[in-house]
């Protein structure tokens, strides 16, 4: 299973490299369709999926979510779709939760801005090691936060909810390699990754062996 967030990247990237797949994905909303929508747009969107929030209703359901996807899941389970086009208009309900989400509380961490933090570093990370580096350093602070909002132990334990385009054990693993890479030219990330293996010795000492004594070498 993966995410809707990595479903619809995944989309996203297939339907701008191949027509044919664009044609027949047609009629398919991704959160790019959103972008240019006013934030009374999205809620009129959700208004016809019988859906009224407001900014403090939708605010109390983000502290107690880790994703939008949380918070959509049970609005779609409780409706009834007819037909292929209203089941495909039924993902604006998850898209404007999302879109929402980042515009109003976006120092709320949340699995698909931590997805999109994620996948920015890698976009940028062959030619600007600086730039990824410190991308992925908010990302790490979205990924503690989210472990501490909601009690997680383990990698493996986020991972399983996660369900990320990449998966957290592999991308910290990543993020310590760039940190490395961008201290060569500014020793504060070469700090950085020292506060960043410490952290993760101190919360994942059990969760892999290998990964474990590599942290261990790297600090």
């Amino acid at each position: 299973m993966i995410s809707w967030v990595a479903m619809d990247r995944i989309v996203e990237k297939q339907r701008a490299a191949d027509p044919e797949y664009r044609k027949n994905a047609a009629g398919k909303v991704l959160r790019s369709d959103a972008k240019w929508l006013t934030d009374g747009e999205l809620l009129t969107k959700l208004r016809s999926f019988g859906i009224d929030v407001a900014r403090s209703s939708l605010g109390q359901l983000c502290r107690a979510s880790l994703s939008a996807q949380e918070i959509a899941q049970p609005l779609l389970d409780e409706r009834t779709f007819n037909g292929k086009q209203e089941q495909m208009e039924s993902d604006w309900i998850w898209i404007c939760l999302t879109a929402l989400w980042q515009r109003w509380f976006p120092d709320q961490p949340c699995f698909e801005i931590l997805d999109d933090k994620i996948q920015l570093g890698y976009e940028v990370r062959p030619s600007e090691a600086t730039v990824a580096s410190r991308v992925w350093l908010e990302a790490w602070d979205d990924v503690l936060r989210i472990f501490d909002r909601s009690g997680m132990q383990s990698i493996r334990e986020f991972d399983l909810r996660f369900e990320g385009t990449q998966s957290l054990f592999n991308w910290i693993q990543d993020l310590e390699d760039e940190l490395w890479r961008a201290g060569r030219w500014d020793r504060r990330f070469l700090k950085a990754r020292i506060a960043v293996c410490k952290e993760a010795l101190r919360r994942f000492h059990d969760d892999d062996r290998l990964s474990t004594e590599n942290r261990r070498r790297a600090l």
